[in-house]
């Protein structure tokens, strides 16, 4: 490992020019490639104390031997060195939006005298239309398949159209009228040529024109008694139309943009990118790639714009008029003039606020969102995959045996209120949801506040009530609620049913598990690990992850254990802890809802649970019963006319009273009373977790 201090550069050395740098390793191999506006400035950063930067950083500042500059001009300047540089060194430590396969396009060699159509993988080349890339090859083909009906295109390669035109013989395609068959004479090079032609301007877009032209030939072939060719080019317009429902237009004719959307955590990040010609997605494509150091949403944003269009705009006009983006670039306005030389037009980049452009966004989005999930789904599945974690983990912590059994437990509230917790299981690797438990914390409840650290000791020490005396069906603990029971804080849990013998099965949940993960730093370790002193249990593993910057907490230790940042452990205990935590929050917002609609409907005369249940599942929410009409909620299954009255006057008088405390009837305006706002999702503050 080497010592920075060794080929750090005298300070005054370095200039203040923006500039591209590069880090080399002890064979003169590039490492990593960046850039800055202030050259002196960045490079002074990286030779900093080593324990205050980085994990990522440090390794890569304590694998080079040398550091060289270059100054440009201006930064847009710089930013075009830095792709050249990025793309020629290929850097280690540089993240690259590499996709997770080659996506296919649509290819149409118009450079030929023939020109072909064909499913197509790799780099572009010149004088070839491109369309796409679309997710799989699959719907290329499908698409294909119903376009050659009207548009009879060559599809077939170089080989079997020579083997066709020496044989005078058209291949099968020929024959059944989805090929033009040029190979035997049926059209001319300017007959084929125009039919590609209408191919390529269907397929981008000019579709009303070509269908305006075919209705128009079909009711011509009509009046000239034509049938046959009239109901042929029926069944080509039928065709297109399908093929338009699969292309549906989701902006405004005309409308060139790509939509990009970022979501991750703090190891990886899920890229989506839809790509939107004349109004229509095109096609998509997706990265999954691993966070660089602690970098921003718009360095992260400007590093993939760099990359992306660097390697679109070579061989074609791959830029848009229009980039959207959920971050902007620290200098949106240099990213914008980079863009707009590369296409040799304007083009804008900016974040989409409301409209069909905002929404085809969250749409975007939600698609990263789910890639990112199959992505972590895909590694948790691998067999190979889960053993390297729990051997990792056995390793960094120093456990005896590997963690075959993890549990993690999480606290969820709202300023102090509705405390809840809830504790998950992992076994092999995988998810156990038998298993999972919620709690209701009853201490920190009364307090007023959030206490995390008195919670998580309460958590603990319900949990390992259980595991003290070493029975394997130890009597069920007060508050505890396997995830199939939800029930209010304190109720008791169901004992086991009786299997074919008459005999209770053992609960699974008793066996204690080889590692306790808790969601937090020191102080939260430290008041589990006290917890379990007391108790006498020594047999169990105990640590907290810490969200910041991902860091393992041992009891004891006055510093966190760093796990490498593309290990398969840490990734296994970050999924262990996001569980946790989705877990409380659901539990958290069911509770919080039942409290709620019982406080508004409670006291009503002739309304019980399964009818305060019904009218609310009818309705959808408190807030909206509160609108609704005697005869509406007379309609509710189970609920009389009586009934239906009795709840309209509570609800309109307590909504009159909130109206006449705040003031707001003096003014004619409309409010939703404390009840109501409360169950209106808008309204609700979203829980905290510990």
């Amino acid at each position: 490992m080497a010592d920075p201090s060794t080929y750090r550069p005298a300070p005054g050395a370095i200039p203040t020019d923006p500039g591209v740098y590069k880090f080399r390793d002890a064979h003169r191999r590039v490492i990593y490639v960046g850039k800055a506006k202030n050259l002196r400035s960045r490079l002074t950063s990286y030779f900093a104390d080593l324990t205050g930067l980085h994990p990522r950083t440090r390794q890569m500042v304590t694998t080079a031997a040398s550091v060289e500059w270059t100054v440009v001009g201006t930064e847009v300047e710089a930013l075009q060195l830095e792709y050249n540089w990025i793309k020629e060194f290929d850097p280690r430590f540089n993240v690259r939006y590499r996709d997770d396969k080659t996506y296919p396009m649509l290819a149409v060699t118009l450079n030929e005298k023939y020109p072909r159509v064909f499913v197509y993988r790799g780099a572009r080349k010149p004088g070839v239309r491109y369309f796409g890339p679309y997710s799989h090859a699959w719907a290329i083909r499908e698409t294909v398949d119903l376009l050659t009906r009207v548009f009879p295109v060559r599809t077939c390669s170089t080989g079997v159209f020579r083997r066709s035109e020496q044989m005078g013989r058209p291949c099968l395609l020929g024959y059944i009228d989805k090929c033009a068959a040029p190979c035997v004479g049926r059209v001319d090079a300017d007959e084929h040529r125009q039919i590609a032609d209408d191919f390529c301007d269907f397929l981008a877009g000019r579709t009303d024109t070509l269908i305006r032209r075919m209705e128009r030939d079909m009711t011509a072939a009509a009046d000239d008694l034509d049938f046959e060719r009239a109901a042929r080019l029926r069944d080509d317009v039928s065709a297109l139309k399908r093929a338009m429902e699969k292309q549906a237009v989701v902006l405004g004719t005309g409308t060139d943009a790509d939509v990009i959307a970022m979501v991750g955590d703090e190891l990886e990040s899920s890229v989506q990118i839809f790509h939107v010609r004349d109004g229509r997605v095109r096609g998509e494509r997706g990265w999954v790639v691993e966070v660089q150091e602690n970098a921003t949403p718009a360095e992260q944003i400007e590093a993939f714009l760099t990359q992306f269009y660097g390697a679109e705009s070579e061989m074609s006009s791959g830029i848009p008029r229009e980039v959207l983006v959920p971050f902007l670039p620290d200098d949106p306005t240099q990213m914008q003039a980079w863009l707009s030389e590369r296409r040799g037009a304007r083009v804008d980049v900016r974040i989409p606020q409301r409209g069909d452009k905002r929404n085809l966004m969250t749409t975007v989005e939600r698609n990263a969102a789910d890639a990112l999930t199959r992505h972590k789904l895909q590694r948790a599945g691998d067999l190979t995959t889960r053993s390297a974690a729990l051997t990792e983990l056995q390793e960094y912590l120093g456990l005896d045996v590997a963690p075959l059994r993890i549990e993690c437990i999480d606290i969820s509230h709202v300023q102090g209120t509705d405390v809840v917790a809830s504790l998950v299981v992992f076994e092999d690797g995988l998810s156990r949801k038998s298993d999972y438990r919620h709690y209701g914390i009853k201490e920190a409840a009364g307090e007023g506040h959030s206490d995390d650290v008195a919670s998580i000791a309460e958590v603990t020490r319900r949990r390992f009530l259980r595991h003290r005396g070493g029975d394997a069906t130890p009597p069920p603990v007060d508050g505890d609620k396997p995830a199939a029971v939800v029930a209010e804080a304190g109720a008791d849990v169901t004992e086991p049913a009786p299997d074919a013998g008459g005999e209770k099965k053992a609960r699974k949940f008793a066996y204690p598990p080889n590692l306790f993960v808790v969601d937090g730093g020191a102080p939260q370790v430290h008041a589990a690990a006290t917890v379990l002193d007391e108790l006498g249990v020594t047999d169990v593993a105990i640590i907290g992850l810490a969200k910041r910057l991902e860091e393992v907490w041992v009891p004891g230790d006055d510093e966190p254990v760093i796990l490498p940042r593309n290990s398969e452990a840490l990734f296994l205990l970050q999924r262990v802890r996001d569980e946790a935590h989705r877990f409380a929050i659901t539990f958290h917002r069911s509770k919080r809802s039942k409290r709620m609609t019982a406080s508004a409907l409670d006291g009503i005369p002739g309304l019980g649970a399964t009818r305060r249940t019904a009218l609310v599942t009818h309705f959808g929410s408190v807030a909206n019963l509160t609108k609704a009409t005697v005869d509406e909620i007379a309609q509710v299954r189970g609920v009389g006319a009586a009934t239906a009255q009795a709840v309209h006057d509570a609800l309109r008088g307590e909504a009159s009273t909130d109206e006449s405390k705040t003031g707001e009837s003096k003014t004619g305006e409309s409010k939703m009373g404390d009840a109501d706002a409360a169950a209106d999702p808008s309204t609700q503050e979203e829980p905290v977790h510990g």
